[in-house]
């Protein structure tokens, strides 16, 4: 016999995916890990793509981080009155982090 861990809401997710395939939950687990297992290359391919998606999100977020560390600096030396040189590239570096953000919990949201 084996246990399973669920978190409150990871519980509820399959309790009423169980309830819409019309079994219980400890039948729904045994059945849909059964198709995972008979079917390992996608059940693989899945995993791997979500960790890689997961792995994104981590390095967009450093990303932001220092592109809001840059954004501090430029607006202490506009408030003291200077226009920087790099505002440009830092207001691109921000879209293009924005837009990597949204990628990346675009497909992750995608793959539900």
């Amino acid at each position: 016999m084996c246990s399973v861990r669920l978190n409150d809401d990871e519980k509820m997710l399959l309790a009423a995916a169980a309830a819409a395939a019309r079994t219980t939950l400890p039948a729904f687990l045994a059945r849909s890990g059964l198709a995972a297992a008979r079917d390992l290359d996608a059940t693989v391919a899945a995993i791997a793509g979500r960790r890689e998606l997961v792995a994104e999100l981590f390095a967009a977020r450093r990303h932001l981080g220092h592109v809001g560390n840059n954004l501090n600096q430029i607006a202490r030396a506009i408030n003291a009155g200077a226009h920087p040189p790099e505002l440009d590239a830092v207001v691109a570096a921000t879209k293009r982090a924005v837009r990597r953000v949204q990628h990346a919990t675009d497909q992750l949201l995608n793959q539900g």
